[in-house]
């Protein structure tokens, strides 16, 4: 048994200092071999219609321009759909979405490309597009079929409470609207060979639907990634550009650079699934749920994408933290001509969570109560209520310890009498105050890609070099897995190397989603490691006649053996003299998850995230505006390895959901033509709209259950679901508008035209009421 070391350092991130001095090499930074060409991507003006012709000529005698392509250009397979067909690259008789690519050029600088793209001439038959949600649940138009949920007997138990609800509520989308856009680079070599540099989330998927599309084998395609500028999902499925600018440089044989314009990139490129849900819901005089009907829809765009999967989890996020013991969920996945909807930050799950909340929120207001209590009252139990509706026994559960200590630190009961008192006092501004947990399952739901591998040497001075599958977007993860390393082999963490991930030293990698790369990537390498620890202590042991010592500790350069000590170098130096292999692959398999998708019911999840928020906000009732005061977290991220990157990590998480359920509206016209394209249409937020007063803090009683690396715990994705407080104090502002005797409609994002919406329909159901 090896003795074990938690990490708990904070270290900055180890790119930190690059990125802020600009030295840190992105795909678009990339030195370019003289002869380079630059891409430019042609798409569609209509959203639905049928392609009657293409005129490129003049495409083709703009100056600069080399060599332009078309769906007859591709040898192989015209589709970069990651699990269903459905997402040509460039379509031959039918265009689906606002944007679709139709060609692309290749010409000898950007501008010039971009240029030539402008002067084709297509002529269209116009078809009727379906955009709405709503249309495309009346014309029964969806892009697979849903599926339906069930528990217990909801249709009895809501005729049997006391208490009962209806209603509807609607989530909207979202624009990733990373840092470092779209981008790919591919550099032809012989044989046919491409080597890819792209700012991707999955390089081994990208790797794959270039080679299929070239009709060629998956050896003869090389995908490097040293860092992306953000991804947050926008860069998981996303392979078009990567196709794209591979079709152009095996076309013309030369280099080619393909970097979207921000606004191609927004028009192009799927967004966050909004949905809409419709309830019924029975309760008793506490709140306690005791049946709930649910339809659940949502925009999934022109094709399945990875809508299956996306809304698999908002099925398996529907009860957040609470035990509902009758439910049923009715899914449905639409089919609209808008681009198609994709992964983003919480895949589902926070679309899952806002729908249970309204509810919990509806039936905390329908009693006259604070929705605090009613939350509380619908909690998971430890020993008791602790089956998920899909079967899965909760053992990790530390919701209530988390909730009862943020209530008492964030003072939110006296705050919470005070903010009564304060709405009473003052006509036009109003404020509001909420706290709303979170629970949340880490592990892809698609079980198979629960793997991961990695790359370790130690060189002959006692340096190591790692690669692993993961991609590093911003969010640290190989700062963590450095750390890891280090300190397994009982090292200075600048001992630790950490390569581009490149998908001819860990092949066949799952993409950095799902909150699980560090665990993944970070448990292969160490059992890399784990391998050359093994046969440097078998050589040690037979060398110097060590024998019945099982207790090996690797400690500030030295592994001692009991009451023996030797230098971390000089052993690897003997070992090298001695043919001992200093070199490993590493691999690791999530334990523990299997799940039946038709039966719906096993354990998709290893562990779960728990945390919760405390918002408090004051809106204009004159103009609709809001201003957050204040925000109190408590977030579970187990033992964690770098305190400072999940801190972090938490606040990032949580201003980008704030922004998700405030302000980020994405448009479409009625013809499909989408309106919100750049800063100057879609708004996210600056560093104006953080909270005023900002306190975060790691659970410190927090251990993973499970045998994850360090007894972390993610903060990936959970902490983007703590801003849902935001949205839920912002309602209780404009509930304190009808002396919170009214309960608001209110639906996300909460923009100011939606709160005015609020306000002045509460008005008026008041003013007819009376």
């Amino acid at each position: 048994m090896k003795k074990t070391f938690f990490i708990n350092e904070k270290r900055p991130h180890d790119s930190a200092r690059k990125h802020v001095s600009g030295l840190a090499d992105y795909t678009d930074d990339i030195n370019e071999p003289h002869g380079t060409l630059h891409g430019a991507v042609g798409w569609s003006k209509q959203a639905h219609a049928l392609i009657k012709k293409i005129d490129l000529s003049e495409v083709w005698k703009s100056e600069g321009v080399i060599t332009v392509i078309t769906t007859s250009d591709i040898p192989g397979r015209n589709d970069v759909g990651p699990v269903f067909n459905g997402d040509p690259i460039f379509p031959s008789k039918k265009v689906e979405f606002y944007g679709q690519p139709l060609f692309a050029v290749a010409a000898t600088t950007t501008e010039l490309a971009r240029k030539a793209v402008l002067k084709a001439k297509i002529v269209y038959k116009i078809l009727k597009p379906i955009i709405t949600i709503k249309e495309a649940l009346k014309k029964k138009n969806f892009v697979l079929k849903g599926k339906k949920i069930q528990r217990g007997n909801p249709t009895n138990a809501i005729l049997k409470s006391k208490n009962f609800l209806k209603g509807n509520f609607t989530t909207g989308s979202q624009e990733h609207f990373y840092l470092e856009g779209q981008v790919a680079f591919v550099i032809p070599k012989e044989d046919k060979d491409l080597l890819v540099y792209s700012s991707t989330q999955h390089p081994s998927e990208t790797q794959q639907i270039i080679a299929k599309m070239l009709n060629q084998k998956s050896n003869s395609v090389t995908v490097l990634v040293r860092r992306i500028g953000g991804g947050f999902g926008g860069k998981e499925t996303n392979f078009l550009t990567s196709s794209i600018c591979a079709l152009l440089a095996s076309k013309t044989n030369k280099p080619v650079k393909l970097r979207l314009d921000r606004d191609d990139d927004i028009i192009m490129t799927g967004k966050r699934h909004d949905f809409y849900s419709d309830f019924e819901v029975g309760f008793n005089d506490v709140g306690v749920i005791e049946g709930l009907k649910i339809k659940l829809a949502s925009r999934c765009g022109m094709s399945a994408d990875l809508s299956g999967a996306i809304n698999e989890r908002a099925l398996l996020h529907i009860d957040n933290a609470y035990y509902l013991s009758n439910v049923q969920v009715q899914n449905y996945l639409c089919k609209t001509n808008t681009v198609s909807s994709t992964a983003f930050r919480g895949f589902g799950g926070n679309q899952g969570m806002m729908a249970i909340e309204n509810i919990i929120d509806n039936i905390a207001r329908y009693l006259e109560k604070d929705p605090a209590q009613v939350r509380k009252n619908n909690f998971y139990k430890k020993n008791s209520k602790n089956i998920t509706h899909y079967g899965m026994k909760i053992e990790d559960n530390v919701i209530q310890e988390i909730f009862n200590r943020l209530i008492k630190k964030s003072n939110y009961k006296k705050r919470y009498s005070k903010i009564k008192k304060f709405n009473l006092n003052n006509r036009y501004l109003k404020k509001g105050i909420a706290i709303t947990p979170v629970k949340f399952g880490i592990s892809f739901t698609t079980i198979h890609l629960n793997q991961a591998g990695a790359l370790v040497h130690i060189y002959t001075d006692g340096s190591v070099y790692l690669n692993h599958g993961g991609i590093e977007m911003g969010q640290g993860t190989n700062t963590k897995i450095a750390q890891l390393v280090s300190n397994a082999f009982g090292l200075s963490y600048d001992k630790v190397k950490i390569s581009s991930t490149n998908t001819s030293k860990v092949p066949n990698t799952s993409a950095s989603a799902a909150s699980s790369t560090t665990d993944l990537n970070g448990a292969a390498a160490l059992n890399a490691v784990s391998k050359i620890k093994e046969n440097l202590e078998k050589f040690i042991k037979k060398k110097y006649n060590i024998k019945n010592i099982k207790n090996v500790v690797y400690k500030n350069g030295l592994i001692k053996f009991n009451k023996k000590s030797f230098k971390f170098n000089s052993v690897i130096q003997e070992a090298y003299l001695n043919r001992i292999s200093l070199s490993s692959s590493g691999f690791y398999s999530t334990p523990k998850i299997q799940f039946n998708k038709k039966m719906f019911s096993g354990r998709p999840f290893l562990y779960f995230c728990y945390g919760a928020s405390v918002t408090e906000v004051t809106i204009d009732t004159l103009t609709g505006e809001n201003i957050i005061d204040r925000v109190d977290i408590l977030q579970d991220a187990g033992k964690a390895i770098n305190p400072a990157l999940e801190l972090g990590q938490i606040e990032g998480g949580f201003v980008q959901g704030q922004g998700w359920l405030t302000m980020e509206e994405v448009n479409w016209k009625p013809n499909g033509q989408i309106t919100t394209i750049s800063p100057s249409t879609y708004k996210i937020p600056a560093s104006s709209d953080i909270p005023k007063i900002f306190n975060v803090e790691i659970f410190k009683q927090g251990k993973n259950k499970e045998n994850v690396v360090n007894k972390s715990k993610t903060t990936g994705e959970p902490p983007l679901m703590l801003a849902m407080s935001v949205f839920y104090a912002i309602k209780d502002a404009v509930a304190s508008a009808g002396e919170y005797k009214v309960i608001p409609k209110l639906d996300a994002p909460a923009t100011p035209e939606k709160i005015l919406m609020s306000l002045n329909e509460l008005k008026n159901r008041i003013r007819y009421s009376s």
